[in-house]
């Protein structure tokens, strides 16, 4: 009886090896394929960050950066006006308990904490603020930069991490002349190449260039347009028809312009669903269309890159298709793409600004009625298995 036993379980035993090696086998070409093709996922923190203080809210968020500390810079709009549009300011207004506007800077930890809030106009004051907040970055100094596109903003603010002035950079009030060397017009994003010293001013709403600034003294460097012009016609024709050639002029609004470790510059134009890249000098390189059939507000609104020092992908967001795309930097292909149209948490209402940390997570503002930041928490290299819309959810456990 023990030898039919041990016969009968050795045989099971053999079996279930054989089964183990066949269901190997089978599954090989299931994970070899869904191997092909790698890329960074994500997913949702939905508790980031943590509730703010003192009844504020935010308005719209449009801005976003990471430090040298991994601290998480946003800059929102919380002027009364374009808070009337809703019912959040009662404590500001004194018909309720409940709301009022945070200042427009607010810095975070990783973990969500509440670190500092300032900035907004101040009567007397010897800078000029943003009529329309838009656009922070962080020097590696820690100096925080910042524009704005409302009328009048012709010019960028520089102040200490903790909210003093330090300069304002080309002149207040100015029209539009996108081959002025003295101001800007409605600069959308600053970003700085801690190598060469140098500020690139995605500029902008009503300009339609790249403007190049020193960041010890702010002095005016040089400039170029799309394709790299060196003299740019502000009465161009800048018609965007989907499935043909885009405008030779930036479209605008120029809404990034970002320096690469290799020394590339990355220019999101974003009413022509393109990306143009450039050398430092604003020698052109290459022009890549995403969603090219997107108008209004256009595809490409704002990039990051990973943060290894290849700097392998680029995360795109996209604020008109409410998602953000994952782009092999090397070939400057989609991935794969995450998000969708929605108020829960990794849903988004008009993904704006998008910033990355040196763990890998991702962190992103959404601006009208999105009004909030929020994080990704970076998983590693997974297969993509999802092209479009990839959940960033935790599944459900079984």
């Amino acid at each position: 009886m023990t030898k039919i036993k041990l016969l009968i379980g050795s045989a099971l035993v053999v079996a279930l090896v054989a089964l183990g090696v066949g269901q190997s086998e089978l599954q090989k070409p299931s994970v070899a394929q869904s191997n092909d093709v790698m890329a960074p996922h994500f997913l949702v923190d939905p508790l980031w960050p943590k509730p703010l203080p003192n009844h504020w809210v935010q308005g719209n968020t449009i801005g976003v950066d990471v430090d040298d500390r991994d601290h998480i810079f946003i800059v929102h709009r919380n002027t009364e006006s374009q808070f009337m549009r809703i019912q959040e300011i009662g404590l500001y207004s004194g018909v309720a308990e409940c709301c009022t506007p945070a200042p427009p800077i607010i810095e975070f930890d990783q973990e969500g904490n509440l670190i500092n809030a300032w900035g907004g106009p101040v009567e007397g004051a010897p800078y000029v603020w943003p009529a329309s907040n838009h656009g922070i970055e962080v020097a590696p100094n820690g100096d925080v930069w910042i524009g704005g596109n409302g009328g009048g903003d012709s010019h960028v603010l520089v102040f200490t991490r903790d909210g003093e002035y330090i300069r304002t950079v080309g002149i207040p009030g100015q029209p539009i002349d996108s081959n002025s060397t003295e101001h800007f017009n409605q600069v959308a994003e600053i970003a700085i190449d801690p190598v060469a010293n140098e500020a690139y001013l995605a500029d902008g709403y009503r300009n339609k260039r790249v403007a190049v600034v020193d960041v010890a003294t702010g002095a005016f460097k040089r400039y170029w347009g799309a394709y790299g012009q060196t003299t740019i016609d502000d009465e161009a024709d800048r018609t965007y028809t989907p499935g043909e050639p885009g405008p030779n002029v930036f479209r605008g609004p120029v809404h990034c312009a970002e320096p690469s470790n290799d020394g590339l510059i990355y220019v999101c134009d974003r009413g022509a669903d393109r990306v143009q890249i450039f050398r430092p000098d604003g020698t052109y390189i290459s022009e890549h269309i995403y969603n090219p059939a997107t108008l209004a507000q256009g595809s490409t609104w704002d990039i990051a890159f990973s943060p290894d020092e290849e700097q392998e992908f680029i995360y795109l967001a996209d604020g008109q298709n409410f998602k953000i795309s994952i782009i092999d930097r090397e070939s400057m292909e989609v991935l794969y793409t995450f998000g969708d149209g929605g108020r829960q948490p990794g849903l988004f209402f008009a993904p704006h600004s998008i910033a990355t940390d040196s763990d890998g997570n991702i962190y992103t503002t959404e601006t009208y009625e999105g009004k909030r930041v929020q994080k990704f928490l970076y998983q590693g290299m997974q297969p993509v298995t999802v092209r479009d819309r990839a959940p960033t959810w935790p599944a459900d456990e079984l």
